[in-house]
């Protein structure tokens, strides 16, 4: 689900649930381990589509004129899922995701691979998009000279990510990110595949936070005394980026072709695994309220640790077999 403007879904945030969460955060949380609890609200129901149970082959579109550092966080984001790290970790979270079977049984992959990039900084489809713009941007990808991505239908899933210097239509105002899947007739093959947005000068407070104030926000001492969040990776804009990235693999992974795992009678507006957590990063989150996350030396907020030490602040997911939260 892309809209931002399904904030009834906070109300399930009690009830999402991520793993394997260490010791050490247990004893920063000081909560119970054995709080929990369920929710019959969400009825997140399987309509008999495919989910991608084979190992997935990752491939970036970077549109537009990209920072390199930003790249290097990204890069590094994509390179933990399936790479050893400090728990709670990026894989830790993705087991969560790995839940969700089809209708063989067969559960969604646990290898994801970065397996190509492509460098689209002339605009191939120009500076302002639409949606359907994103499926041309991989055809461009997929067939450029000398060097174009493979198209894979059997494992390729494609991220088109936008710099700064790119519009996109809704971007800010109803969406932070979307997923779809390709047609043949214009990129060849079906895949899936997502789009998101750097926000780091156009709207951090809205698809940056809690790394930025929305606007309009009361000021901290109306919000509990909490004070807005420092991003782990130093620029809010790309560590929010970070959270719709893991956002939109976890739903496309989970209703690649949108007829797999949703709530709601409208395939076209589904309520989708990670809808069902937005704006819930730790223990206690929901309403508004993000939960209670780790803090590193410099009081930069996370709640997982990546390859090369680096560390992330990632939104939970809903737990199908649970339907509840865990600290464990």
């Amino acid at each position: 689900m892309d809209k931002l403007s399904c904030y009834f879904l906070l109300l399930l945030s009690f009830f999402c649930f991520r793993l394997d969460l260490s010791w050490s955060l247990e004893t920063r949380f000081n909560r119970d381990p054995n709080n929990q609890g369920s929710s019959d609200l969400a009825n997140l129901v399987y309509h008999m589509g495919p989910v991608l149970s084979s190992p997935i082959k990752l491939y970036i579109i970077w549109y537009g004129n990209w920072n390199s550092t930003h790249q290097a966080t990204i890069r590094d984001f994509l390179n933990s899922f399936s790479s050893p790290a400090l728990s709670p970790s990026v894989a830790d979270w993705w087991k969560t995701v790995r839940l969700y079977t089809d209708q063989t049984g067969s559960n969604i992959t646990d290898s994801l691979s970065l397996s190509g990039e492509f460098f689209d900084s002339r605009l191939s489809n120009g500076a302002r998009l639409n949606r359907l713009s994103m499926q041309h941007i991989i055809k461009n990808a997929v067939t450029s000279k000398p060097s174009p991505l493979p198209l894979d239908p059997r494992s390729g899933l494609y991220l088109v990510l936008t710099s700064s210097d790119v519009q996109v239509d809704e971007f800010c105002r109803a969406v932070c990110g979307f997923h779809y899947f390709s047609f043949p007739s214009i990129v060849g093959a079906t895949v899936p595949y997502a789009w998101i947005g750097y926000s780091g000068t156009q709207c951090p407070g809205v698809c940056a936070y809690p790394f930025a104030r929305p606007l309009g926000a009361p000021p901290p001492s109306a919000m509990g005394g909490n004070d807005i969040m420092r991003p782990p990776n130093g620029d809010a804009g790309v560590d929010g980026m970070i959270s719709v990235i893991a956002h939109e693999l976890a739903e496309s992974s989970s209703n690649p072709l949108v007829n797999a795992w949703y709530a709601g009678d409208n395939p076209i507006a589904p309520g989708e695994i990670a809808d069902m957590c937005l704006g819930l990063y730790g223990s206690g989150g929901g309403g508004g309220y993000v939960g209670k996350v780790s803090t590193d030396a410099g009081g930069n907020g996370y709640n997982m640790n990546g390859v090369k030490g680096r560390r992330f602040l990632v939104q939970w997911v809903w737990d199908p077999d649970k339907k509840k939260m865990l600290w464990t």
